[in-house]
C-alpha cells in the first residue's frame, strides 16, 4: 500500500535523523542536512526555506544511497568529497585525513609568527615546509593569507599529494606552492632553509588507535593517523630534521594531543639548538600546538 504521506524535505530529514541517531551518529540532523543539501545541489541553509517540497525521486534515491553508506560508518566528508576548514572549501578523499578544527590552531600560530616576521623584514619572502601536508591545508591555508609566502607541501603519499595540488589550484595558490613526496624531510636538499617548519604529524599511539571512533578507525588512513606504540614516534624524528632546515630564528610548529604535550615539550627543550615556547591551547583548554624558535647563529 502506497505511503499517504509525501516525502517532503522535512519529512526526509525528521527521519533521517532519527535514523543515524540509531546508527550512532553523533551529529545526525547536520549530517541528514549536509547529505541532502548534497543530492539536491543547494546550500544547506537553503533546505530551510524547503521543508515542504517534494525532491524527485532521482535524489530521494541518491539520498537513500548516502545515508545507506553514512549509516555503515562512512564519514559525511568522504561522501560528498570535501569538507570546510579556516572557511575555505577542501577536497577530501580517503587519501587523507578529514580536515579538523584542532588543525586551524596551527594556521593561525602560523600566520600570526608569519605576519610579526614580515613587519620586520618587509619585502623579503616567507619560506614555509608543511610536512605531512595530507590534503593541503595547512599549505594552502597559509599560502591564501600570506601573498609574501613561498610553500613546499612534503607528504609520503603520493595520493594525497594529488588531493592537496588539486586544493591549491582551486584556491590559486598551486603557483607558490611545489609539492613533494618525502619521508618527512628526507628529500629536501641539505641545504634547503626555511622560516617555519609547520606540521600535523601522525600522533595517535596503537593503543590509543583501537578506541577511535569507528568512521575514523575504519575510513581514514592509519598512517596519517597512528605514529607507533607512544604516539611520539614520527615526532622524534621530525624534530631534529626541522631543526636542521630551520634558519636562525625560524619557528617549528607542531600539532599533538593533550596526551603526548609533556613528552613533546621534553624533545624540543633537549635539543640546545632551540628555544622552546608557549603551548597554544584550543577553546577547551587543551595542549593542542607545540612551538619552538632555532637560537640565533644556529
Amino acid at each position: 500500500m502506497p505511503d499517504p504521506e509525501p516525502w517532503t524535505v522535512g519529512r526526509l530529514l525528521s527521519w533521517t535523523t532519527e535514523y543515524l541517531k540509531r546508527h550512532g551518529a553523533e551529529n545526525a540532523r547536520l549530517d541528514a542536512e549536509v547529505l541532502l543539501a548534497e543530492v539536491l545541489g543547494c546550500q544547506r541553509i537553503e533546505l530551510y526555506t524547503a521543508f515542504d517540497e517534494v525532491p524527485k525521486e532521482d535524489a530521494r534515491a541518491g539520498f537513500r544511497d548516502l545515508v545507506r553508506r553514512r549509516a555503515e560508518g562512512a564519514p559525511v566528508a568522504y561522501l560528498v568529497g570535501r569538507r570546510e576548514f579556516f572557511s575555505l572549501s577542501f577536497r577530501v578523499t580517503p587519501d587523507v585525513l578529514i580536515p579538523r578544527p584542532e588543525t586551524e590552531f596551527v594556521v593561525m600560530t602560523l600566520i600570526d609568527l608569519a605576519r610579526s616576521h614580515a613587519a620586520g623584514r618587509p619585502g623579503d619572502e616567507i619560506a614555509i615546509c608543511d610536512v605531512g601536508t595530507g590534503s593541503g591545508i595547512i599549505a594552502v591555508a597559509a599560502a591564501k593569507h600570506l601573498p609574501n609566502s613561498r610553500v613546499t607541501a612534503v607528504d609520503i603519499s603520493a595520493a594525497a599529494l594529488a588531493v592537496a595540488r588539486a586544493n591549491a589550484a582551486s584556491h590559486g595558490v598551486d603557483d607558490r606552492i611545489e609539492f613533494l613526496q618525502s619521508d618527512l624531510l628526507s628529500a629536501i636538499a641539505a641545504d634547503r632553509r626555511f622560516d617555519f617548519v609547520a606540521s600535523n604529524p601522525p600522533y595517535v599511539s596503537e593503543a590509543e588507535y583501537t578506541s577511535l571512533a569507528r568512521d575514523v578507525r575504519e575510513f581514514e588512513p592509519r598512517q596519517a593517523l597512528v605514529a607507533g606504540p607512544r604516539g611520539t614516534e614520527v615526532i622524534e624524528r621530525l624534530i631534529p630534521q626541522a631543526v636542521e632546515h630551520l634558519k636562525p630564528g625560524g619557528h617549528v610548529l607542531i600539532e599533538i594531543s593533550p596526551m603526548i604535550h609533556t613528552a613533546v615539550e621534553a624533545m624540543l627543550g633537549a635539543d640546545p639548538r632551540l628555544e622552546v615556547g608557549p603551548t597554544v591551547r584550543d577553546l577547551g583548554r587543551h595542549a593542542r600546538v607545540v612551538q619552538a624558535e632555532k637560537k640565533g647563529g644556529g
